[in-house]
């Protein structure tokens, strides 16, 4: 049986979505939950992109390829009981069994949240940015990030996109180590790889939005996939911006010129949410909300 989980998690005190050696990972607690769930080994489980350390997700999504005879509900309700209270299966779907988290999302949308003042609840799910920041210098800026545009000066040098980069599924043996800026939505694609071996830099963002929502500036950007750190450099770029410590024009000069000024500008994880992974014929989400408001 194959089903589509639908997980929302805080990733604060995880090493990000893969499994790794020695390290507590998102997928490697659903990897446990379902060993312990189904009694099976034989499994395969695939997200739909990986997130980094510290980094969360609204709606991340995973297919699990499992031999059980649990209804996909009562899965659900027994794979939460054994996961920590910071990852939530939201959903479980059986789907076809050519269905692929990865390959088959046509798209995925990110939320950045940025907070004007100091909080006491929302410490992990934002960026407290002391200084004042000017949102119409950062939304003038924003929109030279929409279209097909080469990230090279966005991307980390020896890393893929959260899309690219092949996700260790869990087949696994017994003795195995466990407001906006639109763009247009439409059919292309971003290339996949310049020259063998290598991985293209060159992403297609559908849209950005920057919308202030009480005391949080909320940064959304929508695309075909995402190269690592790529969204967290984005938003430091504007938010320098914002602080005016940069032009708005610098946008444009970042995406044609290599730099290694974005990298330096780095957001924080905490801010960070997969929000959405998008397949043929989903519904896209205009409206820009806070998942974890500071009013």
């Amino acid at each position: 049986m194959r089903v589509k989980l639908t997980i929302e998690y805080a990733g604060t005190r995880y090493s990000g979505w893969q499994i790794q050696k020695n390290a507590k990972t998102i997928q490697g607690e659903i990897d446990r939950a379902v060993r312990t769930v189904t009694g099976r080994q034989d499994f395969e489980l695939y997200g739909s992109g990986r997130t980094d350390a510290g980094v969360h997700a609204a709606g991340q999504v995973a297919h699990l390829d499992v031999s059980t005879n649990l209804p996909v509900e009562s899965l659900r309700r027994r794979l939460n009981d054994e996961l920590p209270a910071d990852i939530n299966i939201l959903g479980v779907e059986q789907v076809r069994h050519r269905f692929h988290a990865r390959h088959d999302a046509v798209g995925r949308r990110y939320l950045y949240q940025i907070a004007r003042r100091r909080t006491a609840f929302a410490k992990a799910f934002v960026w407290w940015v002391k200084e004042p920041i000017d949102v119409e210098r950062m939304r003038a800026a924003a929109g030279a990030f929409v279209g097909m545009k080469d990230f090279k000066s966005f991307a980390d040098r020896d890393e893929a996109s959260d899309s690219l980069e092949p996700l260790r599924g869990t087949t696994v043996p017994s003795n195995s180590a466990g407001g906006g800026v639109p763009g247009a939505i439409g059919k292309s694609r971003a290339p996949r790889a310049s020259i063998k071996g290598t991985r293209s830099t060159v992403v297609l963002v559908d849209r950005l939005d920057i919308v202030e929502d009480g005391a949080l500036v909320l940064v959304a950007i929508e695309g075909s996939h995402f190269l690592w750190k790529m969204v967290r450099r984005v938003v430091g770029v504007l938010v320098e911006i914002g602080r005016g410590a940069l032009e708005p024009d610098a946008a444009v000069r970042l995406l044609r010129d290599e730099s290694a000024e974005p990298a330096k500008l780095t957001a924080p994880p905490s801010g960070l949410f997969l929000e959405r992974v998008y397949y043929e014929g989903d519904r896209r989400e205009a409206r820009v909300h806070a998942i974890m408001p500071v009013g």
